[in-house]
């Protein structure tokens, strides 16, 4: 249902928006086949907004006029203007608060994106009480919707380099305070899908990557500012945002009790080093490098969600030379760093 995506970098945000909430497709029918309007929680952070607006074209193109509404504080004003502007029903909530749940719109189905993990070292009380109360707050309003759970691959142990990374059936071995509260939000959810029969999606997501945040821009970024990049975490695994997206509408289509669990990520296992010599190819600097490999790292084979959704449409090559161009012409950065190299669970 959608065009090629181009293979030129994009130049401006407003072109790097429509790539990100372009539908691929599958989303306009997993999200008609729910039947009604969808809500998206946390709609106002790094993902949020361009799901929204690709949940508000895919319905579109499907001939729907189910309401998609995207509930957050939504600090930046000029969040809720963007998304406005798409279609998509802007209501604002504080979802830390619990006399805010009663006013929360009916959904046939939700898409839980709300979370704390930047910031949480010496903030846990609040890293626990948005990982782990807000999920209880809004499993209680939404008792038998079929629900997304977004959770992170934090919740896996770190794997040698040779295993192909977590499978969706490994025992979780969360390191630190924001991953163990993650495993809590998804030990809450499961809960309520047995105790209220609600539908679980839990999608587990490391890492998605557009050209203003994400490990790829991390990188590009560190070598812009002169300095060298860390290569103790060995490897990691990334995908387009555009594609994380979709496969996360798409994902409550087989949404079910028990939960069902699905790792999202790109299929290669990318080693550091090498992203940043081929950026340094596009950008025109020689990359330095500190540190030494890691025989381990944090690393999700997502298999079964490219079964169920297709490859990326946006190559991992196109992407780095995405990343590297725009932050070499000076493109914004979100200055929301992933902190990919940190091996002790702190963020």
């Amino acid at each position: 249902m959608t065009d090629t995506l181009p293979i030129d970098t994009p130049t401006d945000e407003r072109t790097l928006e429509d790539l990100l909430s372009r539908p691929t497709e599958g989303v306009g029918a997993a999200l008609t086949a729910l039947g009604g309007d969808i809500v998206i929680l946390g709609a106002g952070g790094k993902i949020g907004p361009s799901m929204a607006m690709m949940a508000r074209r895919a319905l579109d193109a499907a001939g729907s006029d189910a309401q998609v509404i995207a509930v957050s504080r939504f600090s930046d004003p000029a969040g809720a203007d963007l998304l406005r502007d798409a279609g998509v029903v802007v209501h604002r909530a504080d979802l830390a608060a619990p006399e805010s749940y009663a006013d929360l719109p009916d959904a046939a189905g939700v898409f839980f994106l709300a979370a704390m993990k930047f910031g949480t070292t010496n903030a846990e009380h609040q890293t626990w009480w948005s990982n782990a109360a807000i999920p209880v707050l809004t499993a209680n309003r939404y008792r038998g919707v079929p629900t997304m759970v977004y959770s992170t691959g934090n919740v896996y142990h770190l794997t040698p380099l040779a295993g192909g990374g977590s499978i969706e059936t490994d025992t979780p071995a969360p390191v630190g305070e924001y991953a163990q509260s993650a495993l809590a939000r998804e030990r809450l959810f499961t809960n309520a899908a047995h105790t209220w029969d609600t539908p679980v999606t839990i999608y587990r997501l490391n890492y998605a990557c557009e050209l203003r945040y994400g490990v790829i821009a991390d990188i590009a970024a560190t070598m812009a500012g002169g300095d060298a990049v860390d290569v103790t975490m060995p490897a990691v695994n990334v995908a387009w945002q555009g594609d994380i997206n979709a496969w996360a509408l798409r994902s409550i289509g087989v949404a079910g009790v028990p939960p069902h669990i699905l790792n999202a990520t790109g299929p290669e296992t990318v080693s550091v080093r090498r992203l940043a010599e081929l950026l340094g190819e596009e950008m025109g600097i020689e990359p330095r490098f500190t540190g030494t490999e890691s025989a381990d790292a944090l690393l999700s084979d997502a298999g079964p969600c490219h079964e169920l959704f297709g490859y990326p449409s946006v190559p991992l090559r196109r992407l780095v030379r995405w990343v590297g161009r725009w932050v070499a012409d000076g493109g914004r950065q979100l200055g929301k760093a992933t902190k990919f190299t940190q091996r002790e669970g702190k963020f």
